[in-house]
């Protein structure tokens, strides 16, 4: 029993994310997320579609005082995140719920300083087989526009959301957001290799349109774990190896 828990288990420096009964597993682009989201000014933190509550934990990491909330409309994930929370050392800063962002934002009475998601994204094509995983890789459960209408409610005016999406997808997510009136203040195009094209984009939004600061990501050099020194001074704190 111990070694199939240690086949999914994924340890970082300072937490450790069981993720066994989650439909999706943890993978760059959440742990890109949530080492790039600012977390300067931000003492109420609300993570979107926690999952195995990666993303949560690695806010409490990076904060010293702030609250974090999760949540999640999952079932087996809500309860494989909670488990994974409450053995963090940060516990009493950290609740997950279990419910859907769009009913979750009508009833919340706080308004968040930072806002995180790494949230479904195919619209489009044909399902799979495996149920679970199409709810979260599809916008069928959350599509962007539920998304950034649950945001625009929560978020402080002085507040930030910060997402991440692949290239075609966060090119449509931008336009789709400023009919919420939420505007795009940073952007970072992630490439896996120099040589490679955008494959994902690092996006925070505010309440107010700024002029956009635009930078780039390489995560690796040609040969295999060469990973570039943006990539290890982003992620460094985390990773074991890094």
């Amino acid at each position: 029993m111990n070694s199939i828990l240690e086949q999914h288990t994924f340890y970082f420096k300072q937490f450790q994310i069981r993720q066994d009964r989650c439909p999706m597993k943890i993978g760059t682009d959440g742990v890109l997320l949530g080492a790039w989201a600012d977390v300067s000014q931000a003492s109420q933190i609300l993570d979107i579609g926690t999952g195995t509550g990666v993303i949560a934990a690695m806010m409490a990491q990076r904060t010293q005082e702030a609250t974090i909330h999760a949540v999640e409309i999952d079932a087996d994930a809500y309860e494989q995140a909670k488990e994974n929370l409450e053995q963090t050392p940060w516990a009493n800063r950290l609740s997950v719920f279990h419910q859907a962002v769009q009913e979750f934002a009508k009833e919340a009475v706080n308004q968040y300083d930072l806002l995180v998601s790494n949230p479904p994204f195919f619209t489009g094509g044909t399902f799979s087989h495996q149920a679970h995983r199409n709810q979260v890789r599809h916008t069928v459960k959350l599509p962007h526009g539920d998304l950034l209408s649950s945001v625009r409610r929560m978020l402080h005016p002085g507040g930030k959301f910060c997402v991440i999406l692949p290239f075609i997808e966060g090119l449509r997510f931008q336009e789709l957001a400023q009919s919420y009136h939420l505007y795009v203040s940073h952007i970072t195009e992630v490439r896996p290799k120099a040589t490679k094209p955008v494959e994902r984009l690092l996006m925070q939004l505010e309440c107010h349109p700024t002029p956009t600061v635009k930078d780039q990501l390489i995560i690796q050099h040609d040969g295999p774990n060469e990973w570039t020194e943006e990539y290890v001074q982003l992620t460094r704190d985390f990773y074991l190896n890094m």
